[in-house]
């Protein structure tokens, strides 16, 4: 395992690939156009909904970044958020009075970065279907969603930060698309769940999510994703923000992540994500044990590979009161130095 390094400097620079919307005889032909993550010195935040489809699935996506894009500006480094099971992309960009910034969208597009997200199939905005969204489906969302990006930014290559199950949609992606993928970061991840108590207790309805699509989730499921591993560790009035805005999207959520969760692990192979990965593990997180999860990053062939276990934090890392933990550890694996090779 590695530490986060040291602090970031002010100003940090992300060495990328931005060919546009060409072809691939064309790109070919055309030199690489960096890509930079600059801090900003101010400017507002600018921020758009796209629709796109998969087959005849309406998608729902969203885009954040400082100012709006303008013809023959210098490429940004496109970040893409990745939701998990039981929310929408609504975690990703929370305003929370009082309580300080809990955008994760917001504080990347501070950074440089070009931040988008999605609301998968049966989740949030995006078109409701019969198929229970399983973790295959939200690969197959991210497919689509990253052929819009490259329309709109010009990057070919997108980082992917992923949490819960939205790290195995991440990873899920990364094997069937890996020329698409930068760097990965996938938080609050299990491998094949071996000893974890949430997917033990989790197991006991696997009658009911292999014969259900949809499944119960109302403000209390919400508000015990910061509590069943270590109360303390979210504010309470972040998750109550939460629920005020995963409930106008109704009380029923896909069971497809949850039964790829207890029956079908693993479904990320490590020999297979061949980009760099960064784990990030709360420190009391229960759906994975660190024995779990170094299992998968011995097994990682890229040798760029960090593994983060953050204190006083829980499962959920997007909502931690130490959130800005887990912002650090993102921000600096995803700026890493281009590696010189020997």
């Amino acid at each position: 395992m590695t530490d986060s390094g040291h602090p970031l400097a002010r100003r940090t620079v992300l060495g990328a690939i931005g060919l546009g919307g060409l072809g691939a005889a064309a790109a070919a032909a055309m030199p690489a156009q960096a890509a930079t993550a600059v801090a900003s010195e101010g400017g507002e935040i600018w921020s758009s909904e796209y629709w796109t489809k998969k087959g005849d699935i309406p998608l729902w996506i969203f885009r954040k970044r400082i100012g709006a894009p303008k013809a023959g500006e210098p490429a940004r480094p496109v970040v893409f958020f990745v939701h998990g099971s039981s929310v929408t992309s609504r975690v990703f960009d929370l305003n929370v009075p009082g309580k300080g910034e809990y955008s994760v969208m917001n504080e990347f597009a501070r950074y440089g970065f070009d931040v988008w997200t999605m609301d998968h199939e049966n989740y949030g905005k995006s078109g409701r279907t019969a198929g229970n969204a399983d973790i295959a489906s939200g690969a197959e969302d991210l497919k689509v969603a990253v052929e819009l990006i490259a329309r709109e930014t010009g990057q070919q290559k997108v980082h992917f930060v992923g949490e819960s199950s939205g790290a195995l949609r991440a990873g899920a992606f990364a094997m069937l698309a890996p020329d698409r993928v930068d760097r990965l970061v996938f938080a609050a991840f299990t491998y094949k769940g071996q000893g974890s108590p949430t997917l033990t207790k989790r197991a006991e309805q696997l009658a009911y999510y292999r014969s259900h699509n949809m499944r119960k989730r109302d403000r209390e499921m919400i508000r015990s994703i910061a509590t069943r591993d270590k109360p303390g560790t979210s504010d309470p009035a972040a998750i109550e923000v939460l629920a005020d805005v995963e409930m106008q999207f109704g009380d029923q959520i896909p069971t497809g992540t949850y039964l790829d969760m207890t029956a079908n692990l693993p479904v990320v192979h490590p020999e297979k994500v061949l980009a760099p990965v960064l784990l990030v593990r709360g420190e009391y997180d229960g759906i994975a044990t660190v024995a779990d999860l170094e299992e998968f990053y011995n097994k990682l062939p890229n040798g760029d590979r960090q593994f983060i276990i953050l204190p006083g934090t829980a499962h959920s890392v997007a909502l931690a009161i130490n959130r800005q933990l887990f912002w650090h550890v993102t921000r600096a694996f995803l700026t890493m130095p281009t590696p010189i090779a020997t």
